[in-house]
């Protein structure tokens, strides 16, 4: 095996156990669906890497995980995938609107199918319920969060 194979493998299983540690932990934090959760996530993971709480250490730590890893740390964080419904739900608290996507791009998802995916998880007090407010593109369904 080549040095380079291995460094793929090496990755590949960084990534998955990366992955999984986000998704197993993510529920851990409330209140869930906020700015508050995600910062207590991350001192969670620095802690557990050996850093103080301190705001110098917490800064570092910020520092050495660097734009790339932290976006996709947060994505993964705020992203649920409900297969049961077919609905892939992107909620960041930063973005403006909630977004739920159908898993298979084939396939439209209806409202009633978005309206059990965001129950599902425990969106539903924090988005605009009245659907008028709903934009659709492309299959696409776009849901503001409450003012």
């Amino acid at each position: 095996m080549s040095k380079s194979e291995k460094t793929i493998i090496q990755s590949k299983v960084f990534e998955f156990a990366f992955n999984e540690l986000v998704r197993s932990k993510r529920l851990t934090f409330q209140p869930l669906w906020t700015v508050d959760s995600w910062a207590k996530f991350l001192i969670w993971v620095a802690i557990n890497c050996g850093l103080s709480g301190e705001k110098e250490s917490l800064e570092l730590f910020a520092e050495a995980l660097g734009p790339n890893l932290t976006t996709r740390m947060r994505k993964i964080f705020f992203e649920r995938i409900l297969e049961s419904l077919c609905v892939h739900l992107m909620a960041d608290p930063l973005e403006e609107q909630v977004l739920a996507i159908p898993i298979t791009g084939s396939q439209e998802i209806t409202f009633h199918q978005v309206v059990e995916a965001l129950k599902t998880v425990g969106l539903w007090d924090r988005i605009q319920a009245d659907q008028t407010f709903w934009k659709e593109y492309n299959g696409i369904i776009a849901i503001p969060w409450k003012s």
